[in-house]
């Protein structure tokens, strides 16, 4: 008899988005008279930029002749992309990564999931909490987390670090020694980051204690303060401790066009085994390569044009974080984030619970945000809203919200 992956049944319910997906689409059934606003989901709605456009034409017309085809891309990505990537992402910056060192994907979701499978399953894992679910999930399946507690929301086998008010949204170092860190800045879902001293003392730690670092940068385009890190490699020994995951989407607009990449130096070993030859060997093995089309449009996104038209683009977003922080604080809510990434953080009026907030905002404003709840324990009592909307579904729904 056929057996399966009892790990996928610990899983409490389903994916989170999943699940307000299903809630708005039963509330849109019952309601079609109400215009719904989307604020809860991170996916952009910008166009993409008139370069990248372009670029993606031009390699569709390469794709058309024989000449000009291209087939399987490379394992790591193709050396146009890898180089350009390795230069104005890291080595400008005064990181020392090589375009060896990089390996391109179809997004950091994808990324994010599957890094777990180079490393042992009997370690655990250390995350911030509230946090991206992916992180969670995705070691759960892999038999990794022990046992749920649905009253604590709380894995036995995990290593929860609260990021709160009452510490100011930093996490502090575990007590308990973890094999890998998780650690994404600017934050999601909190919109709050650290400063690159207060990311150096991790970069020490992990270095310290041997645990790894799996570094999420997915939101490293809209820090405006100068002294909080673009990268983990801004820090010294993190090319020995520090895995960083890169996406296009939100710096880009790539949320439908799909496109990443994957930072594993080749400094980093752990128990005398190179990191860098394990995921390069698990990603030649289940991974063809991002299409050359779309490597081809993120080649783009480093071009002069590119670069100009993406500031503009991220201006945009981070005017509509203004936007909603400002209203909101206005109106006498508690917010947070909004700053250097576009995501609103804010606690629940009164003694509201996050998913009593999300039906009472979807009810009664037809506004859609995320219950804090969703991203761990500590985010009871908080809602995330996105600033990816258009300016003025954004402006729309503040004056719904602030008549509430």
């Amino acid at each position: 008899m056929v057996q399966v992956n009892d790990n996928y049944q610990k899983l409490p319910g389903s994916y989170l988005f999943s699940t307000i997906a299903k809630k708005v689409a039963a509330f849109a059934e019952a309601n079609p008279d109400k215009e719904v606003i989307r604020l809860g989901i991170g996916d952009v709605t910008q166009p993409l930029v008139p370069a990248v456009v372009a670029a993606m034409h031009r390699a569709v017309d390469e794709m058309a002749d024989a000449a000009t085809f291209h087939g399987y891309a490379p394992d790591l990505g193709y050396e146009f992309l890898r180089s350009v990537i390795a230069k104005q992402d890291y080595q400008d910056r005064g990181c020392d990564i090589q375009k060896d060192e990089i390996f391109v994907s179809d997004g950091a979701k994808s990324d994010s999931g599957n890094i777990q499978e180079i490393f042992s399953n009997d370690l655990k894992i250390a995350v911030t909490d509230p946090v991206y679910p992916v992180y969670v999930d995705s070691n759960v399946m892999a038999g990794r987390c022990g046992e749920y507690s649905a009253k604590e929301q709380t894995w036995s086998n995990v290593i929860y670090m609260p990021c709160t008010r009452e510490n100011g949204f930093v996490p502090e170092l575990p007590k308990e020694t973890p094999g890998i860190i998780y650690l994404c800045f600017p934050n999601n879902p909190t919109g709050t980051t650290i400063t690159k001293a207060q990311l150096q003392e991790w970069v020490d730690y992990a270095n310290r204690t041997g645990a790894v670092i799996i570094y999420d940068a997915a939101y490293e385009a809209y820090i405006t303060e100068p002294d909080v890190a673009h990268s983990i490699y801004e820090c010294a020994g993190a090319d020995t401790c520090a895995i960083e995951i890169r996406s296009f989407s939100k710096n880009a607009g790539f949320t439908g066009v799909r496109l990443g990449f994957t930072v594993v130096p080749k400094a980093l070993v752990r128990g005398g085994v190179s990191l860098h030859a394990m995921w390069a060997r698990r990603h030649g093995t289940k991974y063809n390569g991002a299409p050359y089309i779309i490597q081809r449009a993120g080649e783009a996104v480093y071009s002069k044009e590119g670069r100009a038209q993406l500031k503009e683009q991220v201006a945009f977003y981070m005017k509509n974080a203004a936007v909603i922080k400002e209203g909101l604080s206005a109106a006498g809510y508690e917010v947070y984030g909004g700053v250097n990434a576009p995501y609103i953080w804010l606690k629940t009026p009164g003694n509201m619970s996050s998913w009593e907030f999300f039906d009472d905002l979807l009810a009664r404003a037809n506004v859609v945000g995320t219950p804090g709840s969703g991203f761990g324990p500590s985010g009871e009592g908080y809602f995330r809203l996105t600033a990816f909307g258009s300016y003025e579904n954004t402006k729309a729904a503040l004056a719904r919200i602030q008549a509430l």
